[in-house]
Protein backbone atom coordinates (compact mmCIF):
# COMPACT_ATOMS: atom_id res chain seq x y z
CA UNK A 1 0.00 0.00 0.00
CA UNK A 2 0.85 3.29 -1.00
CA UNK A 3 0.36 6.21 1.50
CA UNK A 4 -0.13 10.11 0.91
CA UNK A 5 -0.83 13.02 3.38
CA UNK A 6 -1.26 16.40 2.42
CA UNK A 7 -2.60 19.76 3.94
CA UNK A 8 -4.12 22.75 2.68
CA UNK A 9 -5.26 25.91 4.18
CA UNK A 10 -8.51 27.37 2.60
CA UNK A 11 -10.04 31.12 3.32
CA UNK A 12 -13.62 29.62 4.38
CA UNK A 13 -14.95 28.52 7.91
CA UNK A 14 -14.52 25.29 8.09
CA UNK A 15 -18.01 24.37 8.41
CA UNK A 16 -18.28 25.82 4.33
CA UNK A 17 -15.31 23.77 3.72
CA UNK A 18 -16.50 20.38 5.40
CA UNK A 19 -19.93 20.81 3.94
CA UNK A 20 -19.00 21.29 -0.05
CA UNK A 21 -16.52 18.24 0.71
CA UNK A 22 -19.57 16.01 1.46
CA UNK A 23 -21.12 16.98 -1.97
CA UNK A 24 -19.54 14.20 -3.72
CA UNK A 25 -21.44 15.01 -7.22
CA UNK A 26 -19.32 18.26 -7.61
CA UNK A 27 -15.48 16.56 -6.85
CA UNK A 28 -15.08 16.65 -10.96
CA UNK A 29 -14.60 20.49 -10.69
CA UNK A 30 -11.87 20.10 -8.71
CA UNK A 31 -10.66 16.57 -8.68
CA UNK A 32 -8.72 16.55 -11.72
CA UNK A 33 -8.85 12.13 -12.07
CA UNK A 34 -12.61 12.28 -11.24
CA UNK A 35 -15.03 11.81 -14.05
CA UNK A 36 -18.17 11.42 -12.38
CA UNK A 37 -19.50 10.49 -8.83
CA UNK A 38 -23.20 8.96 -8.06
CA UNK A 39 -24.14 9.16 -4.70
CA UNK A 40 -26.42 6.18 -4.08
CA UNK A 41 -27.35 6.14 -0.64
CA UNK A 42 -26.08 8.21 2.81
CA UNK A 43 -22.52 5.93 2.76
CA UNK A 44 -22.68 4.54 -0.67
CA UNK A 45 -21.02 6.07 -3.91
CA UNK A 46 -19.75 5.05 -7.36
CA UNK A 47 -16.87 6.96 -8.93
CA UNK A 48 -16.11 7.06 -12.46
CA UNK A 49 -12.02 7.97 -12.52
CA UNK A 50 -9.47 8.16 -15.55
CA UNK A 51 -5.73 7.47 -14.30
CA UNK A 52 -3.15 7.63 -17.17
CA UNK A 53 -5.48 7.58 -19.13
CA UNK A 54 -7.27 4.57 -18.17
CA UNK A 55 -11.23 4.48 -16.98
CA UNK A 56 -11.71 2.59 -13.86
CA UNK A 57 -14.88 2.01 -11.63
CA UNK A 58 -15.44 1.55 -8.03
CA UNK A 59 -17.86 1.74 -5.36
CA UNK A 60 -16.99 3.68 -1.77
CA UNK A 61 -18.54 3.41 1.63
CA UNK A 62 -18.84 6.42 4.12
CA UNK A 63 -17.17 4.48 7.18
CA UNK A 64 -17.22 7.61 9.56
CA UNK A 65 -18.61 10.71 8.93
CA UNK A 66 -18.61 13.97 11.35
CA UNK A 67 -20.08 17.05 10.51
CA UNK A 68 -16.70 19.81 10.41
CA UNK A 69 -14.09 17.63 11.46
CA UNK A 70 -13.94 14.26 8.97
CA UNK A 71 -15.12 12.27 6.22
CA UNK A 72 -13.80 8.32 6.08
CA UNK A 73 -14.18 5.59 3.20
CA UNK A 74 -13.32 2.49 2.18
CA UNK A 75 -13.55 1.17 -1.61
CA UNK A 76 -15.76 -1.67 -1.61
CA UNK A 77 -15.75 -2.93 -4.74
CA UNK A 78 -14.48 -2.30 -8.67
CA UNK A 79 -11.26 -1.42 -10.13
CA UNK A 80 -9.23 0.27 -7.29
CA UNK A 81 -8.42 -0.53 -3.62
CA UNK A 82 -8.12 2.45 -1.30
CA UNK A 83 -8.79 3.70 1.40
CA UNK A 84 -8.85 7.19 3.15
CA UNK A 85 -10.19 10.38 5.27
CA UNK A 86 -9.93 13.93 5.12
CA UNK A 87 -10.26 15.81 8.23
CA UNK A 88 -11.31 19.54 8.98
CA UNK A 89 -9.23 21.83 11.02
CA UNK A 90 -10.14 25.20 12.45
CA UNK A 91 -7.82 27.92 12.83
CA UNK A 92 -10.05 30.97 12.76
CA UNK A 93 -13.41 31.45 12.15
CA UNK A 94 -12.56 32.62 8.58
CA UNK A 95 -9.82 29.72 7.87
CA UNK A 96 -9.59 26.39 7.85
CA UNK A 97 -7.09 23.64 6.94
CA UNK A 98 -7.91 20.62 5.21
CA UNK A 99 -5.80 17.17 5.57
CA UNK A 100 -6.02 14.33 3.49
CA UNK A 101 -4.58 11.55 4.16
CA UNK A 102 -4.79 8.33 1.43
CA UNK A 103 -3.97 4.59 1.59
CA UNK A 104 -3.69 3.23 -2.14
CA UNK A 105 -2.73 -0.26 -4.07
CA UNK A 106 -0.99 0.61 -7.35
CA UNK A 107 -2.22 -2.07 -10.10
CA UNK A 108 0.28 -2.42 -12.79
CA UNK A 109 3.65 -1.61 -13.67
CA UNK A 110 3.07 2.02 -14.15
CA UNK A 111 1.05 3.09 -11.19
CA UNK A 112 3.66 0.87 -8.82
CA UNK A 113 6.27 3.17 -10.66
CA UNK A 114 4.23 6.61 -10.72
CA UNK A 115 3.68 5.63 -6.75
CA UNK A 116 7.69 5.25 -6.52
CA UNK A 117 8.38 8.83 -7.88
CA UNK A 118 5.14 10.55 -6.23
CA UNK A 119 2.89 11.45 -9.29
CA UNK A 120 -0.02 10.11 -6.68
CA UNK A 121 1.62 12.79 -4.12
CA UNK A 122 1.27 15.29 -7.21
CA UNK A 123 -1.93 14.66 -7.90
CA UNK A 124 -3.02 14.88 -4.36
CA UNK A 125 -1.88 18.30 -3.91
CA UNK A 126 -2.78 19.56 -6.98
CA UNK A 127 -6.16 18.56 -6.51
CA UNK A 128 -6.14 20.16 -3.27
CA UNK A 129 -5.17 22.95 -4.38
CA UNK A 130 -7.86 22.96 -6.83
CA UNK A 131 -10.44 22.73 -3.77
CA UNK A 132 -9.21 25.57 -2.33
CA UNK A 133 -9.14 27.73 -5.69
CA UNK A 134 -12.88 26.00 -5.97
CA UNK A 135 -14.01 26.97 -2.55
CA UNK A 136 -12.70 30.38 -2.44
CA UNK A 137 -13.85 31.80 -5.36
CA UNK A 138 -17.66 30.40 -4.87
CA UNK A 139 -17.80 31.68 -0.92
CA UNK A 140 -20.06 29.09 0.33
CA UNK A 141 -20.80 25.71 -0.39
CA UNK A 142 -22.93 24.09 -3.46
CA UNK A 143 -24.29 22.13 -0.88
CA UNK A 144 -24.50 20.01 2.21
CA UNK A 145 -24.75 17.17 4.57
CA UNK A 146 -24.65 17.41 8.49
CA UNK A 147 -25.23 13.35 8.91
CA UNK A 148 -23.06 11.88 11.19
CA UNK A 149 -21.91 7.73 10.59
CA UNK A 150 -20.26 6.44 13.19
CA UNK A 151 -17.18 4.23 13.01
Amino acid sequence: MTQIIETIDVDVPVTTAYNQWTQFESFPHFLDEVESITQTSDTQTHWVVKIAGQVREFDAEITEQHPDERVAWNSTGGDTDHAGVVTFHKLSDTTSRVTVQLDWKPEGFLETLGSVVGVGQHAVKKDLENFKEFIEKKGTATGAWRGDVEA
